[in-house]
């Protein structure tokens, strides 16, 4: 029997030979990129990189130019801090700075931040969208005091009269959806209620959906449903039935759906006594192709 005794010899020689810790520095990449131009001082502290005073941009695939003092004019923003020379900004293949979002508003950006100049009414709800994005503070503010933002805010206060609005408008296409499936045809049509009660009139309380509930006495109740769809109301406000069936039929169509609608009468059904329901009914044609 042969008994080896010692270290085993290597097979390699001194040249070939790695230590673990040199492999360890091959295979391992960084966690996050670092600036390629940083500098460090002695004390290990990372200077900020030096950008060039003229700055190519390639925004989603659109190419912008600008100073670099415009990219730094409201320091709490984005792209201060993108441009501060503290961060690692990806380029093109042309070396240009690389933003991974759709450029076709940041022009409006860039020329609020080169003069203030602020983009025409069309434009504005999708500008607002790209300085929130930006974090442009100064210029969300001056976007809130134009139309059609103004405008939209005094819309909604009236909408939020209604809670259940956003519900009915899903109802209308979710309906509107299956009866086209089921008939096979272009369109469809609903009956919707829209009304609104000021002030009660008649001995009933204020109705949720399309119910209407009163008392004959102290022991008895009665409920009644109008025989639509969707109902929307009631509000107290001085907006009236025809401002929210212009509100609807906008939201409809901000979604891609075409619907018309006409008054087709009142909900005649008997309530006690001599009172009525009365309230408007519209039939509602949404046409899907």
């Amino acid at each position: 029997m042969v008994v080896v005794s010692g270290q085993l010899e290597d097979t390699g020689t001194p040249d070939d030979a790695m230590s673990s810790s040199d492999a360890d520095d091959e295979l391992i990449e960084p966690s996050t990129p670092t600036p390629s131009n940083a500098t460090f001082s002695l004390h290990g502290k990372v200077h900020p990189l030096q950008l060039p005073e003229v700055i190519p941009l390639n925004v989603g695939g659109m190419c912008f130019t600008t100073r670099l003092s415009t990219l730094n004019r409201y320091e709490d923003t984005m792209l201060a801090a993108m441009f501060s020379g503290r961060h690692h900004i990806p380029t093109d293949s042309e070396g240009r700075y690389f933003i991974d979002r759709d450029g076709t508003y940041f022009g409006d950006i860039l020329n609020f931040l080169r003069c203030g100049e602020l983009p025409p009414r069309e434009r504005v709800k999708m500008v607002y969208k790209e300085a929130q994005y930006y974090s442009v503070g100064p210029l969300l503010d001056l976007l809130d005091k134009m139309q059609p933002l103004t405008g939209e805010k005094v819309r909604q206060a009236f909408l939020d009269l209604m809670p259940y609005y956003k519900d009915h408008l899903e109802r209308i296409i979710e309906i509107g959806k299956l009866r086209a499936i089921q008939r096979k045809a272009r369109f469809a049509k609903l009956k919707v209620c829209v009304f609104k009660e000021e002030m009660p009139i008649t001995p009933y309380e204020c109705p949720q959906f399309n119910t209407l509930r009163f008392e004959r006495s102290e022991n008895e109740h009665f409920e009644h449903h109008c025989e639509v769809d969707v109902s929307f109301g009631p509000w107290e406000a001085v907006a009236d039935v025809y401002d929210l069936l212009h509100c609807i039929v906008s939201d409809l169509s901000e979604r891609g759906i075409t619907v018309e609608h006409q008054c087709i009468g009142v909900c005649d059904k008997h309530l006690v006594n001599h009172y009525y329901c009365k309230r408007p009914i519209y039939e509602f044609k949404i046409t899907w192709w």
